[in-house]
């Protein structure tokens, strides 16, 4: 994996760049989008690179260790092969559980023993295992085994945690070195930076997590409920430790407004399950706001989604009365239109942030248009 920075803003930390991977290239900043069980939900893998746009996707390690298994993926040929997916993956790699499952989870030197959501069967997953369970899954890009610390957090938790995350990350550093890709495509390792909203843990974690020279870095343990104003100022202090040279990817994060402020601190990599599970509720971004597509109020509006040319076809194509039509008697059609139109929407704003990036307009851009995107309609 090659990551070459093109340009940096100069006015803020915004960057626009290039992630080289043996699955194609991928023009930063990106969003990626999220398909936890080897599928973004209701969205064809044609759809996500015509449509939407995609150029990496995220799949989950914990998910899909479970459910086909690692014996199923290794006999398809990996991942890639397993959904017809030709260009970048990334998987996480099951530290997020560690958080979300904490009552079926405990916690050891050696790892995290799980209790399954599916049939309650224990599985212990390890910085080794983990790792192994990515090298089946075949991603090009993979991350290295962590503890999500809940926020809040008391600093003593906090701090243990994060030097736990530091161990069990020179042991995923060891593994990647002792092993070898299964399927002849390189795979990169990302440590995370850990810390909870402790600036002084944050930045002892981001030093460590820069001396261990990955090809990437991530930051870790956001958008878990701490104030925005939070996320803001650890993202932006990690930033400015994390090596310039090499990709920085916030898990996570998050809304459109997030995730255009975050691009302006120095970060290059976003994924985010907000735009398809709530596009699924019926909840659509846009740039003049955001649209409950069930209220009443679109029963009659006949004009299109998104007639902007980066819009989804679909999007340019139905009007929100149709759309408004499909959720009230609830056809399946509803929820795929709003999915590619957010989806798509996503895309379409990093794609322009990186224009912006290149012209020098970035920042008054983002100031433009901030207040809209967050505006309720």
């Amino acid at each position: 994996m090659q990551f070459t920075l093109h340009h940096t803003d100069t006015h803020t930390a915004a960057r626009a760049g290039t992630l080289r991977t043996d699955h194609g290239e991928i023009p930063t900043p990106i969003f990626m989008p999220v398909g936890t069980l080897g599928t973004v939900k209701g969205v064809h893998q044609h759809e996500l690179r015509q449509d939407v746009g995609a150029r990496i996707i995220l799949g989950n390690t914990y998910h899909l260790y479970l459910r086909p298994g690692t014996e199923v993926l290794e006999a398809a040929g990996g991942l890639h092969q397993f959904m017809a997916w030709d260009g970048p993956i990334l998987t996480d790699s099951g530290g997020y559980q560690v958080f979300s499952l904490a009552h079926r989870r405990k916690i050891t030197e050696e790892g995290a023993t799980f209790a399954s959501h599916i049939d309650g069967s224990k599985h212990l997953f390890s910085p080794e295992s983990s790792l192994g369970i990515q090298r089946s899954i075949g991603a090009d890009i993979v991350m290295a085994f962590d503890e999500c610390p809940p926020y809040p957090s008391e600093r003593r938790y906090a701090e243990n945690s994060m030097h736990l995350t530091h161990r069990w990350l020179e042991r995923c550093v060891a593994f990647m070195d002792a092993s070898a890709p299964l399927y002849g495509h390189s795979q990169a390792l990302f440590p995370i930076v850990q810390g909870s909203s402790y600036d002084d843990l944050r930045r002892v974690s981001a030093e460590f997590i820069a001396g261990q020279d990955q090809p990437g870095n991530a930051i870790g343990g956001l958008s878990v409920g701490e104030p925005i104003e939070d996320m803001y100022r650890i993202t932006a202090l990690c930033c400015e430790i994390l090596p310039a040279s090499k990709p920085r990817y916030l898990m996570g994060v998050g809304t459109p407004a997030n995730i255009l402020e975050c691009i302006s601190r120095g970060v290059d990599m976003f994924d985010c399950v907000l735009p398809s599970r709530n596009a699924r509720h019926g909840v659509l971004y846009t740039r003049q706001g955001i649209i409950n597509i069930k209220n009443a109020r679109w029963r009659t509006d006949y004009s299109v989604l998104d007639p902007a040319p980066a819009a989804a076809p679909t999007s340019r194509t139905h009007t929100r009365a149709y759309l408004h039509h499909l959720f009230r008697v609830n056809e399946l059609l509803g929820p795929q239109i709003a999915t590619l139109h957010n989806l798509a929407f996503y895309l379409g704003l990093v794609t322009e942030a990186r224009e912006r990036i290149l012209d020098g307009s970035f920042g008054a851009w983002k100031d433009q248009i901030l207040p809209d995107l967050e505006r309720r309609l």
